[in-house]
This record gives C-alpha cells, sequence and structure tokens, in this order.
C-alpha cells in the first residue's frame, strides 16, 4: 500500500503550530504611521484566539524593509482570522505605509530546546511530525459572485482569452489555470512554479487579461476598480481561497486523468469542518492504490469550500472518492455538516449521486503550461 510519505502533499490540519512570516518594503517617510498602525494592530490580534505571539523587525542593512513574525497554535485559527471581514478592516491602514508586502506560512518542523525564564511554552501547538514531499507547485484559488442572470455571458467571456505568456521570470512559470462555474460563483484555480505573488502580478499585467477582466467588471456583485489600487486590492483580498490541503500521486499525471470541481453548499459557520474532515479522508483516498483520485485540493475560506479532484474515470464512478468519503460513516457525518437538499441524508449511492450532481462545478476552460 503506498504511503502518505510517497505523496506530495500539503496541509493546514496537522495540528502542527504555524509560522508566519511578513515582509514589508515601507514608502518613504511611512515610517511613523506604520508604527502606530502596528501598534494598534498588534493589540487587537493579541485577543485572537489561537494567536501566541509576534515580533516586528527592521532591516539592519536596508530601514525601509521590516518583517513581522507570528506564532500561532495551527493553521485553522491563522486561517480563519486571515481570511475574516475583521482582518481586512484591520490592516486597512497598513495599506498606505507599504510599497510592497509578502506572506509566508510555515508548520514548525523542528526547533532549538529553549529555557525560558517564565517556564515552559504554553503553546498547544506541536511540531510538524515528519517532512511533506514537495512538487515546487503553489496552488491558489479565486472566487466571486456575478449577477444573477449573467452567469452565460460571463462564462462566454471567461472562455475565450488569449493565455498570457507562461513565463514569469527564470524561477517562476504559470503551469495551469482551471476555470469553473456553479450558478452564479466563479472559481480560479491557478497552479504556479515558483513565486505565487510573481505569478499573479504578472498575469495581471497582461492587456489580454486587463481585457476580460474589464469585461467581466459590469457583471460583477462585487464592484471593483482595477484603476484604483485599493479598490482592486481589497476585491482580490476578499476573492482569495487558499488552499488548505493538497494531495497527489508522486510521479507523472496519467493521461486518463480529467479535472473536476465540486462545491459544497456547506451550513453556516461548518466551512473549516467541512474542509478538515475532506482533508483527512483526502489522505485515506491517496493511500489507496485502487482509487481513481489522482490529486485532490481543497480550498476553503469561512464556508466556500471547493475541492478540485483529478479523476481517472467518470465523475459518478465512484462517488465516495469523488464526494471525498471513504466510508457510509464519513458520509453521514459530511451530511450533517451541509445542506444535502431534499435528500436530508447522504446515506445510500442515489442520495451520494443526486448531491455530488448538484455539486458538480461547470468547468469553463482549464488551460496548462503547454496552452500559453
Amino acid at each position: 500500500m503506498t504511503t502518505l510519505s510517497d505523496k506530495v502533499s500539503q496541509s493546514a490540519f496537522d495540528g502542527s503550530r504555524l509560522r508566519v512570516v511578513l515582509l514589508l518594503d515601507l514608502k518613504d517617510g511611512a515610517q511613523q504611521r506604520f508604527l502606530e498602525a502596528y501598534e494598534r494592530l498588534r493589540q487587537q490580534v493579541a485577543s485572537v484566539p489561537g494567536h501566541v505571539s509576534d515580533q516586528l523587525c527592521q532591516s539592519i542593512e536596508n530601514p525601509s524593509q521590516w518583517l513581522i513574525t507570528s506564532e500561532w497554535e495551527s493553521a485553522p485559527p491563522f486561517l480563519t482570522w486571515v481570511n475574516s471581514e475583521e482582518h481586512v478592516e484591520m490592516v486597512q491602514p497598513l495599506h498606505s505605509c507599504v510599497r510592497d508586502t509578502r506572506s509566508l506560512r510555515f508548520s514548525v518542523l523542528r526547533e532549538t530546546p529553549e529555557i525560558r525564564p517564565l517556564g515552559p511554552r504554553t503553546s498547544k501547538g506541536t511540531l510538524q511530525t515528519s517532512p511533506r514531499l514537495g512538487d515546487g507547485v503553489v496552488r491558489h484559488a479565486l472566487t466571486f459572485t456575478v449577477k444573477p442572470g449573467s452567469e452565460a455571458a460571463v462564462a462566454e467571456i471567461l472562455a475565450d482569452y488569449a493565455s498570457p505568456e507562461a513565463r514569469v521570470d527564470d524561477t517562476t512559470r504559470l503551469r495551469r489555470t482551471s476555470l469553473f462555474m456553479h450558478g452564479n460563483r466563479v472559481v480560479r484555480t491557478v497552479e504556479v512554479q515558483g513565486d505565487l505573488v510573481a505569478a499573479l502580478r504578472h498575469v495581471a499585467r497582461q492587456p489580454e487579461v486587463r481585457a476580460v477582466e474589464e469585461a467581466i467588471n459590469p457583471h460583477l456583485e462585487q464592484d471593483r476598480d482595477l484603476g484604483d489600487p485599493d479598490s482592486a486590492r481589497l476585491f482580490f483580498t476578499r476573492a482569495a481561497l487558499p488552499a488548505v490541503h493538497h494531495v497527489a500521486t508522486a510521479g507523472p499525471e496519467p493521461e486518463s486523468v480529467r479535472r473536476h470541481a465540486v462545491l459544497y453548499p456547506v451550513k453556516p459557520g461548518c466551512g473549516m469542518a467541512v474542509a478538515r474532515l475532506l482533508a483527512h479522508q483526502g489522505e485515506l483516498v491517496a493511500s489507496d492504490p485502487s482509487s481513481p483520485v489522482s490529486a485532490s485540493t481543497v480550498f476553503q475560506r469561512d464556508d466556500v469550500v471547493v475541492r478540485l479532484i483529478d479523476l481517472r474515470g467518470p465523475l459518478d464512478r465512484e462517488l465516495g472518492p469523488a464526494l471525498g468519503v471513504t466510508s457510509r460513516r464519513k458520509a453521514a457525518v459530511l451530511g450533517r455538516l451541509v445542506d444535502a437538499g431534499t435528500d436530508g441524508e447522504l446515506t445510500d449511492e442515489d442520495h451520494l449521486a443526486r448531491f455530488l450532481a448538484r455539486c458538480d462545478m461547470d468547468l469553463i476552460t482549464d488551460r496548462r503550461a503547454s496552452d500559453y
């Protein structure tokens, strides 16, 4: 049987402590405003559940470069906070002070034994148990809604565009972009080899992409002005749909694999629980050599949960793996966390089939690096 170490994987749900690193390049003359904004932010974040500590550092080589590090008991409380409207509003004063930012997030794998005068560490988090096998690919998604009645027009616009250049720089390359719709919700997933931020900025500068974004602007439920940096930043901050779990078979992807996306109708307040369940079940599915699932990525923000799956064979051939559950008991657990519709519970194959059909997203376009 294949073990987890044989799989390409990432997870926000392994219980390990989280180290967040925020790199900032301050605008000239903005240092005092930045310090005042940070002090307010520091006091507010100190009361957020799961937060352990933070540090503000200034470069000894370039005083315009700053570093904020924070430690969290685990990734889920940090993700809950960083994806909240409270956080969006909290960090707004910082944006006027900085030219550029970059956020990095790490699970703590090893640490030097430390002796603290105030006693042992009180954080509830643990160390990451073992290194995970990476593939050098960063996965991310964006999601937004369009005005009801405009779905067909938006799908046509999004399907018909010239792909941007795949090469961003010597170390960064666009690997794949997959775009899905379900009702009036759009989900765009991206895979990047190298620096995700550099790739997203590269794409945003391309004339063909700007034309598509401008064309769908009138159809968006949330207004945005791409010519206004603050408006664009706020839109894309709220549209961010982070990957919280990924697992895939190591090695080349089989030619028979087809890509699908499932949008789960999560009950209010259950988004993190659904993502955690799908992540744990995904590890089990990945350990089964007979599974039709070649790769699975769970994206989650608040109660928006999307599972991207690369599947051998039709979507409805094996309903459990397609939905991300490995047993009838786990299907029942999922049924209590989502709106299962008129079926009420996900208790048998017929219920699972109808639920999957209701959650299956329409593929609008799927472009690999060779298509760019």
